[in-house]
């Protein structure tokens, strides 16, 4: 719902002047009254009066938008209030607030009031849009301003020719990286920014990690001149078959988005043919060279991997957190206590699932869904470790070959569904509905099984002999690994590289080795405090736009979300990358050194409770960003110059 729908003239004072927050938030209730969306307006304030208490809605840079879900309110609606003198509203930042949206919502629709407030947020980001606001003296003006910002920050919702021709938007386009968290979202945003400064109308769909959203429709698909493609994992691909199209990562989405929106309304584009054999998720990478294929497999059983090593793994980690050590049952440490044994069970449940989820993943992402049941099983064998000998003889020891054991078992799925589609392409028209649902799934299981069989032990001595080699390094060998590790994590922030250290890092959790894991997160969690600290302490060489977005990073640094850094280092790599990669080099070697282990996979500052040596971690962080943020320091120059 628009904005500019909820609110009426009515609910609006551009001559707001209350002395107090009190008289504020009355004043405002009484402009929701006059809407007439209130049943009982006593009702009303006791709701807005109880979200207060729990804390401000007063969010800073002079705004507040104070809210209330409750049955006194008939329809949602919107009151607006401008006042040019401000007033002390306890805002988050401790300066007056100018601006006021008071949101009223029925009890009975869950998610508009947070959907209002997601979109009051997006729009007044904008500095220059909140002052126009402030200064106006019409509600005419006023509605019109709110329409106009909507409708730039909303294009798929306007129907007027600024975004969207009479036949639909002249380029399409879908984003998609990994984790759908960072990179989805920048390369949306990229290229939107882009094209709107070339006047060219764009529609972007977004394949994050809640979803698809933003989605192209049928009719919008084929008035397009281009889509773009800025993916590094496996989009839908067949309803695009016909259309000229652009495939390329989702970095360049980001960093090259002005040379592809050229492209694609150049008329340059090669048109697009699905084979018209795999499934409705399947994408064509026939064009692409080999190495980019195996990524792409592998990130996306990475993405589907990921929810359950990051919930299973904090899980089991709290398990030991509220467990208390016994001497004489070491080895039931974890589950000594109620608390810890029902949350290890729930974590070891959730974390049991990540090698059959990853090759699952690959396997469908090589032989679409016919080939997920198969790499599922591959992968769980390969986890239980089966071998023939354990097959025919209870007694003899399972293998299991963990993590390299369900990468290869997706991998062979995958190709392994493929030959068998090849294998039954000469079989009868009126057979082709048994092919997904029994001949598939039933010899690629048994295929698939039999051959992990053979491999568990191949991979298990492999495995055994990288856990030995770990176990037995010393302390200068452990430190020159942390430095990898640690320098890994800042070179790509979220790319290949990064992602490599921190498959290592969480492989390493399965195998016991919970020091790596440290290593990397401390890694990750230094590029955005480098940024932070740096834009903090040497504020002559940044612009105040970016002094802002620096302040920010103290967050995504804690959070372990190395993404926050990328806008920067997009900016000036020659400068940021170096010294992130020192910073992250020496926050690793340090945690290698002062011992640190971490048994969870994600969760930075928020899990520093589990972490062993809990002091000496967060020094080896500290140091690692300090050191990366004085060396930037020295090499950026003033702004001026």
């Amino acid at each position: 719902m628009r904005i500019v729908d909820l609110l009426h003239k009515e609910g609006i004072n551009l001559d707001f002047n209350p002395s107090t927050k009190e008289q504020c938030i009355n004043e405002l209730v009484d402009l929701m009254d006059k809407t007439g969306n209130l049943n009982d307006k006593q009702e009303y304030k006791k709701a807005i009066l109880a979200r207060e208490e729990l804390s401000t809605t007063g969010i800073g840079d002079g705004i507040a938008i104070p809210h209330g879900k409750t049955k006194a309110v008939k329809n949602a609606s919107l009151a607006a209030a401008i006042c040019k003198n401000g007033v002390d509203y306890d805002s988050l930042d401790g300066q007056p607030a100018n601006l006021f949206f008071m949101i009223a919502v029925p009890d009975n629709n869950d998610n508009l009031h947070l959907e209002v407030l997601a979109r009051l947020s997006t729009i007044l980001m904008d500095e220059t849009f909140r002052s126009n606001l402030i200064n106006c003296s019409d509600k005419d003006e006023f509605l019109k301003l709110i329409d106009k910002k909507e409708n730039e920050k909303f294009p798929d919702e306007v129907k007027g020719e600024n975004t969207m021709s009479d036949k639909g938007y002249k380029i399409l386009a879908v984003t998609a990286c990994p984790t759908g968290i960072a990179h989805t979202y920048m390369a949306a945003e990229s290229l939107e920014n882009k094209a709107k400064e070339l006047g060219v109308s764009i529609k972007v769909e977004t394949n994050g990690s809640g979803g698809a959203k933003n989605v192209l429709t049928k009719e919008e698909i084929a008035n397009a001149d281009c889509i773009i493609i800025a993916a590094d994992k496996n989009v839908e691909m067949a309803r695009f078959d016909g259309k000229k199209l652009i495939k390329t990562t989702v970095a360049n989405g980001i960093h090259k988005a002005k040379d592809l929106i050229n492209q694609a309304t150049s008329g340059n584009a090669s048109v697009y043919h699905h084979d018209g054999k795999g499934e409705e998720g399947s994408v064509d990478i026939g064009n692409e060279s080999v190495g980019r294929q195996i990524y792409k497999h592998l990130m996306n059983g990475v993405s589907h991997m990921l929810p359950f090593v990051i919930g299973g793994g904090i899980l089991i980690a709290l398990a030991f957190l509220f467990d208390t050590f016994n001497p004489a049952n070491p080895s039931g440490f974890g589950s000594g206590t109620p608390l810890a044994a029902v949350l290890m069970k729930i974590g070891g449940t959730a974390f049991g699932f990540m090698l059959p989820v990853l090759a699952g993943f690959i396997a469908m992402s090589i032989g679409d869904r016919p080939a997920l049941a198969v790499g599922f099983v591959g992968g769980a064998l390969a986890n239980a470790g089966i071998t023939f000998a354990s097959a025919f003889d209870p007694k003899a020891p399972a293998v299991s070959s963990g993590f390299l054991g369900a990468l290869l078992a997706g991998f062979i799925a995958g190709y392994l569904v493929n030959a068998l589609k090849k294998i039954f392409a000469g079989l009868p028209r009126s057979l082709e509905g048994i092919k997904p649902v029994l001949l598939y799934p039933l010899i690629g299981t048994f295929l698939i099984g039999v051959i992990i069989l053979f491999i568990n032990p191949v991979m298990g001595v492999i495995n055994t002999s990288i856990s030995g080699a770990l176990g037995s390094m010393g302390g200068t060998s452990k430190i020159l690994l942390g430095i990898v590790l640690g320098g890994m994590m800042s070179v790509d922030m979220g790319g290949p590289v990064n992602k490599a250290a921190y498959l290592f890092g969480t492989a390493s959790l399965a195998s016991g080795n919970f020091d790596i894991m440290a290593a990397v997160m401390a890694g990750g969690m230094v590029p955005p405090l480098v940024i932070a600290i740096c834009t903090t302490v040497f504020r002559n060489k940044f612009t105040e736009k970016d002094r802002q977005a620096g302040l920010v990073n103290y967050i995504m640094g804690l959070s372990f979300i190395s993404e926050g850094a990328i806008p920067f280092a997009a900016a000036d790599p020659i400068r940021v990358l170096p010294s992130c990669i020192i910073g992250s080099a020496v926050a690793g070697a340090l945690s290698m050194a002062f011992g640190c282990a971490l048994r969870a996979p994600h969760g930075g500052i928020f899990v520093i409770a589990i972490v062993s040596n809990p002091i000496s971690y967060l020094i080896a962080i500290l140091v690692g960003s300090v050191v990366g943020a004085v060396i930037l320091g020295i090499l950026k120059k003033p702004v001026e110059q």
